[in-house]
């Protein structure tokens, strides 16, 4: 599968659910369900491998900046925590989420973000896209075994960051967060 095509899926289900599109934090959140859906009206190897291109994807952001943005922005995040705020990044379309990964500062232009900081409802973080696919698939073909198998042998096949990359900094240090984050230390921090 082509990153555009991948991408083209994510912003289908993005456009089924219009403005409700942006935040995962709403009771019932149409985002998950939506892809789901689009993803299992594909063919079965389709589905494996919009999978492996959103490891592909996810992977692209383990970026320490990020990492500290997501710090800022969930007010902490270890390691579970930054897996699911990447899935939710990628939720949030390719135009936020590749500007975020290259300027993770962006977030503070997000409306949920700017809530978030007033502690009004809101979030970002999704646990998790790789269930969802699996649903899709199992919605698709009644079972995950095949679907298992396969991702399988192609991640053997994929070598994956065992560290993030980027500049790293004290997360709890507020002057290092206001040097390298400005906005959202504004938002988060002021």
């Amino acid at each position: 599968m082509q990153i555009n095509d991948w991408w083209g899926l994510v912003e289908q289900a993005r456009s089924v659910v219009g403005d409700r599109a942006d935040d995962r934090n709403l009771p019932d959140d149409p985002l998950p369900g939506a892809l789901t859906g689009i993803l299992a009206s594909l063919e079965p190897a389709e589905i494996i491998d919009f999978y492996l291109k959103a490891i592909e994807v996810t992977d692209s952001a383990y970026r320490r900046p990020l990492w500290k943005a997501a710090y800022l922005v969930e007010g902490g995040c270890g390691d579970d925590g930054f897996m699911d705020f990447r899935d939710g990044l990628i939720l949030l379309g390719r135009e936020t989420f590749t500007r975020a990964v290259a300027r993770p500062d962006s977030l503070a232009e997000l409306p949920v973000v700017v809530r978030m900081s007033r502690d009004e409802d809101g979030w970002i973080g999704f646990e998790s896209l790789s269930y969802l696919i699996k649903q899709a698939y199992r919605e698709s073909q009644g079972e995950t075994g095949s679907f298992d198998t396969a991702v399988d042998a192609a991640l053997r096949a994929t070598v994956r960051p065992e560290e993030p990359t980027g500049a790293d900094w004290d997360s709890e240090d507020d002057d290092e967060m206001r040097r390298h984050l400005p906005r959202l230390a504004a938002l988060f921090l002021d």
